[in-house]
């Protein structure tokens, strides 16, 4: 199965990304954000890293980036997109997910291994995970606050898009705790975590990120 990773100007974990996949049993294919074209691909990762110098707003730029408009009609029609960090500020900018992200509570960046818990493990990134199940992941941002209003925050909770939470500390003022999040349709998902960092217990807490990666080979494989 093919797992497109773009590469904006600005990114830092495409490469961790495509081993992440490589890792997986998937077959990484290096997208260009300066493209129009998704070379066939099955999935797609939107990487973290800091997209056009995070100028305006984070994300803000890259939503306009020639590759997005075959991203955002590629969600639309069911295809699984990962978006980690940055990758998550994109997709809420692009309207792919609701809400927004916006500086850590405490203004500053913060880097450690954070746990999550897995709240929905029915889209096509979680399959591979339990629900409850707590996993770590690394965690590196500035402004990864996690905000919407009230009757979404509502919504998406009802709904079963919340797909993970921060437990034991909330390390960046997102409300309800809210790590991750997932589109109606389960094809979409976001977080500010990186799991592409959590795939080989030699460079990171574990491999707790690499079911991720698998549970898109998996669902592809599936669909085939």
């Amino acid at each position: 199965m093919k797992v497109g990773v773009v590469t904006f100007p600005g990114s830092l974990d495409d490469v961790d990304a495509r081993r992440a996949v490589r890792l997986a049993g998937g077959e990484p294919v290096a997208l260009w954000h300066g493209d129009h074209d998704l070379q066939g691909v099955d999935a797609i990762i939107l990487p973290g890293g800091f997209s056009y110098g995070d100028y305006l707003r984070c994300g803000a730029i890259a939503r306009f980036a020639p590759v997005m408009t075959e991203v955002v009609a590629a969600a639309k029609a069911g295809m699984p997109v990962l978006g980690i960090c940055n990758g998550f500020q994109i997709l809420c900018e692009s309207h792919l997910l609701p809400g927004a992200l916006i500086r850590n509570d405490h203004r500053t960046f913060i880097c450690r291994d954070q746990e999550l818990r897995v709240e929905n493990a029915s889209t096509a990134w979680t399959s591979d995970y339990a629900a409850g199940q707590q996993i770590t992941i690394p965690l590196k941002n500035g402004e990864g606050g996690f905000v919407a209003d009230d009757a979404t925050l509502d919504r998406i909770e009802g709904e079963g898009q919340v797909v993970f939470r921060y437990v034991g500390v909330n390390p960046n003022g997102s409300l309800r705790d809210i790590a991750g999040i997932t589109n109606e349709r389960g094809n979409v998902v976001g977080l500010m975590p990186h799991p592409e960092h959590a795939v080989e217990d030699l460079t990171g807490p574990g491999t707790d990120g690499l079911g991720f990666f698998t549970s898109a080979v998996s669902s592809l494989l599936a669909k085939a």
